[in-house]
């Protein structure tokens, strides 16, 4: 641990269970570790965790899609993981949905940004929410113990930098439209309610609060986020699906950014040298998106030819993995929706004996179910040979036979599908 005891130990990313039992029952275990951290909590902890005196976290949560249903979980369980379950850290998997639609877990991202091809991105309802916390609250900032339910259901929160400041959250998500992708969430109901706050202590010389609004509409549409309203008093009509933020914060602000660039589909001609120069080491190549393996840019030293500069896959085994992962490795680029293309790839088998490639189109699946992907896979190997499956698996031959492929050599494997 030599130059690493600032670095805290989260544990177990998964369920609170048997995590909290083990900490309780090791106390080499319970010192070394700062945090619990579950995955999808559904804002509810356990006695026992409870009981340990640890920091809880909500270290994986969200994963939902970004509409404004998706806004509606976020606020929710921002909240929520607070009230119901004293977690003071929410996780949100993940930040910015940055890879093709059609991939697992489409736009379960904050906000999106998938199209690097065109520059478009879509700033989503969970950012604005997100904001109702971050924009009035730093790290180091405490909850207050008054936190609760309204009696007509939703929640708030209060949090304070012990320095006077003080900023309150409140939420009125419906059910329906605040489900998340995980777990499932139990049957509630929520009306329109009139809510008084009553400061008192440090605070009770407070007279004016600035305030921000959000206000969901699944009706007419007409959806209000973070607006600025004139700073209030302690006495409100809460209606239902909308967020308030009430703070001593001045600084809060929407912030400002350019139109971005229209959507577009991938260009249906694409071609790429993968220079390597003005791109890092380590770096990937734009738009692929690798789903086993790792694709890394190269420079091929001994080739000062027109392969100086390749894509090199560098995982030499097969990782620890925790979901149905392929055997072979394989990164996606253009459009989920192509049936008619073509596609040519310069490739170099390095192992002798068992070096082999492929390339596919219409590959129909990515992510954690990768394995049972299909498509039209072309396959060539180091022994002289090829293959035609319509599996990533390569188990469900269509043509195979003898190619005259060998390592070490450079080839250019083409592959080309229509509907006839």
């Amino acid at each position: 641990m030599v130059g690493l005891e600032r670095v805290k130990i989260i544990a177990s990313d998964n369920l609170w269970e048997p995590i909290t039992s083990v900490v309780f029952a090791d106390k080499d275990l319970q010192d070394a570790v700062e945090i619990l951290g579950v995955h999808y909590p559904g804002t509810n902890t356990v006695p026992k965790a409870l009981k340990t005196g640890k920091k809880l976290w909500s270290s994986e949560d969200y994963s939902t899609f970004n509409d404004n249903v998706g806004g509606g979980c976020w606020a929710r369980i921002l909240n929520q993981n607070y009230v119901n379950g004293k977690m003071t850290a929410t996780i949100s998997w993940n930040l910015v949905s940055s890879y093709y639609d059609d991939l697992p877990f489409g736009r379960d991202g904050l906000m999106t940004a998938n199209e690097p091809w065109s520059g478009n991105y879509v700033v989503e309802s969970p950012i604005w929410i997100t904001a109702h916390t971050t924009q009035f609250t730093e790290p180091g900032w405490m909850y207050l113990q008054t936190v609760g339910h309204f009696t007509h259901s939703g929640s708030y929160v209060a949090l304070t930098d012990e320095r006077g400041n003080l900023t309150i959250i409140t939420e009125t998500m419906t059910h329906d439209h605040s489900v998340c992708i995980r777990p499932p969430l139990l049957p509630y109901n929520v009306t329109a309610q009139n809510v008084t706050f009553h400061l008192k202590g440090t605070f009770a010389s407070i007279s004016e609060l600035q305030v921000w609004h959000s206000k969901f509409d699944f009706k007419s549409n007409k959806t209000v986020l973070f607006q600025n309203l004139r700073p209030g008093s302690f006495s409100i009509e809460l209606d239902v699906d909308e967020v308030y933020t009430f703070t001593t914060v001045r600084n809060g602000h929407r912030g400002n950014y350019p139109d971005p660039p229209p959507s577009a589909p991938f260009p249906k001609s694409y071609k790429d040298d993968f220079d390597v120069s003005g791109n890092p080491y380590f770096s990937e190549a734009p738009n692929f998106a690798d789903q086993t393996g790792v694709f890394e840019y190269f420079t091929n030293l001994t080739d000062p030819g027109p392969h100086n500069s390749t894509l090199r896959q560098v995982v030499t085994q097969r990782p620890v993995t925790w979901v149905a992962d392929a055997d072979q490795t394989i990164s996606v680029i253009g459009d989920y929706k192509w049936h008619d293309l073509m596609v040519s790839c310069d490739i170099y088998m390095e192992a002798v004996h068992t070096g082999g490639v492929f390339v596919a189109v219409r590959v129909d699946k990515g992510g954690g179910v990768i394995r049972s992907t299909r498509g039209i896979f072309f396959w060539v190997y180091a022994d002289g040979t090829y293959k035609v499956t319509n599996d990533l698996r390569g188990m469900t031959v269509l043509a195979e036979g003898l190619s005259g492929t060998r390592a070490r050599v450079w080839y250019t494997l083409t592959l080309t599908v229509k509907v006839c």
